[in-house]
């Protein structure tokens, strides 16, 4: 006997993960120059050099039983200093390093988060789109999930739909600007006017309602403003990576922040504490939080994405694809020609370009780009996108 919501789980694999897998067979059969996936959300750009280097610092400089041994489970303080430095720097806020938490990047540090707040009965709500693992992560820690349908078509934040939503029992709502899969930065217009109605229902459900900002692409900009959310709305925890900012998914390495002006922040820290452990953690990886205590206040050089954002975007656009501007993260969250993702999808699939349909990210009719990518690819792609929608075109003729 196993746990069928488990085993559930892991029979019935991302659709993402699916798709890339799909890719790499297809790719051994007719050659990666003839497969066009723009399905995961990989980054294409190395890390920055200064990474690379505080890594042989490190290694050949310092003693081996340190670098390996064990930290203190919620993080090395020099990271933590570091990371709460850089924020202050950047944003003219007073964080300190005893508010962070230090974690194996942002999936178990959300997971975590929801741990520390499902209290019984209650319930998260989600902006769509979303990141698909927001509904088993938030189910497996005991929430109710719930998915306040999308803005569009630029994707902000129905407020008003978000507000009939709101009841007693919600714990929190979760974020995620820059956006996975639309590509698109909430305002600080539209996160004025959300702290706006959290406020006035925290009040009248007499409990706070957290604002779970979910950011692992928060450098990932093309010249608009990400806003610092704490300094909106108070009662805000943020989840960060430094798996697209610094291009180290595979370290596994970010933070969670609880700032001390939110209400009930040194228990819901501890209680973030306290799921982080019964979920087997002891401490994030030692190397990689010496890393960060020497490079958090590195950022990435865009340049490359910016290239393909522009030429994806403008390229589609002439076409007849219909979608909201990308000002940030890696994707562009393209209207399905004829409306209807999954088969649009497949209809490119079979001309071996990958495009992951949005039901999953709680948008149908919606497919996602991910164009962390080389340009090159790019180019040769363009001419099976224009082949895929000319049948459509013809026929609003």
């Amino acid at each position: 006997m196993v746990n069928q919501n488990a085993y559930a789980l892991g029979a019935n694999r991302s659709c993402i993960r699916d798709l890339f897998e799909y890719g790499r067979q297809r790719a051994a059969i007719v050659g990666p120059e003839n497969v066009y996936d723009y399905s995961l959300g990989n980054p294409s750009i190395p890390a920055p050099k200064e990474v690379n280097e505080a890594v042989h610092q490190i290694l050949n400089e310092m003693d081996s039983l340190l670098v390996h041994g064990y930290t203190s489970a919620v993080g090395d303080y020099d990271a933590r200093k570091a990371i709460s430095d850089d924020l202050n720097a950047r944003y003219g806020v007073s964080t300190q390093p005893e508010e962070f938490f230090l974690g194996c990047g942002a999936a178990p540090e959300l997971v975590s988060v929801f741990r520390a707040l499902a209290v019984p009965g209650g319930e998260l709500l989600a902006v769509a789109p979303y990141f698909p693992e927001y509904k088993p992560f938030a189910e497996e820690a005991g929430l109710i999930f719930k998915v306040v349908p999308p803005d569009v078509p630029n994707f902000q934040i129905n407020l008003e739909a978000l507000a009939g939503m709101l009841t007693p029992a919600t714990q929190a709502i979760i974020l995620n600007s820059p956006n996975n899969p639309s590509g698109v930065v909430y305002t600080r217009q539209t996160l004025t006017a959300l702290a706006a109605v959290l406020t006035e229902k925290a009040a009248q459900f007499g409990h706070p309602i957290y604002l779970i900002a979910d950011e692992p692409y928060r450098e990932l900009a093309y010249g608009v403003e990400v806003p610092f959310l704490p300094a909106i709305y108070p009662d805000t925890i943020i989840c960060y990576s430094y798996s697209k900012s610094l291009s180290l998914p595979g370290e596994r390495i970010g933070y969670v922040y609880v700032p001390s002006a939110a209400t009930d922040s040194q228990l819901v820290y501890a209680a973030v504490a306290g799921a982080a452990r019964a979920g087997g953690h002891v401490c994030a990886p030692s190397l990689w939080q010496k890393v960060i205590a020497r490079c958090a206040h590195l950022r990435p050089d865009l340049e490359s994405y910016n290239r393909n954002r522009l030429a994806l975007y403008e390229g589609l656009s002439a076409m007849g694809y219909e979608m909201a501007k990308p000002d940030g993260a890696f994707y562009l969250f393209v209207k399905a020609p004829g409306g209807d993702a999954n088969a649009f999808s497949e209809l490119a699939k079979q001309r071996d370009l990958l495009l992951v349909p949005g039901n999953g990210f709680g948008c149908p009719g919606y497919f996602r780009v991910c164009y962390c990518v080389s340009y090159d690819m790019i180019q040769r792609s363009l001419p099976v996108f224009e082949e895929l929608i000319r049948p459509y075109r013809l026929d609003n003729e």
